[in-house]
C-alpha cells in the first residue's frame, strides 16, 4: 500500500526527473540549448503544477471534482507550456 507521505513524494519527484531530460541533452548534445532561465522557468511551472495538483488532492475530497480540476491544472500547463514555447496565442512572451 502507497502511503501519503510516498504519494507527495513522487508529485514532487516527477518535475525533477522531467527536468532531467533537458539537463542531459545539454550536456551530451548541441542541438539542445537551454539556458538557466529556460530551466528555472520550467522548474517554477512544474513544481507550481505539483504543488496545485498535492493542494487538490489533500482539499478535494469528492473524486470526480479531484479529477476536473487534475484536468483544468494540467491543460493550463499545457497552454502555458506550448505558448511559451512557439507562441499559439502570439503573446510578448511567446517563443520563436
Amino acid at each position: 500500500m502507497i502511503t501519503k507521505k510516498q504519494k507527495t513524494l513522487a508529485i514532487y519527484a516527477l518535475p525533477l526527473a522531467v527536468l532531467t531530460i533537458p539537463l542531459m541533452g545539454n550536456l551530451f548534445s548541441k542541438e539542445v540549448n537551454w539556458s538557466v532561465s529556460d530551466f528555472l522557468i520550467a522548474g517554477t511551472l512544474l513544481f507550481t503544477t505539483a504543488f496545485m495538483i498535492n493542494l487538490v488532492r489533500s482539499k478535494i475530497k469528492k473524486q470526480s471534482h479531484r479529477i476536473l480540476i487534475y484536468i483544468f491544472i494540467l491543460l493550463t500547463l499545457a497552454l502555458i507550456w506550448i505558448e511559451l514555447a512557439v507562441g499559439i496565442f502570439g503573446s510578448p512572451f511567446a517563443g520563436s
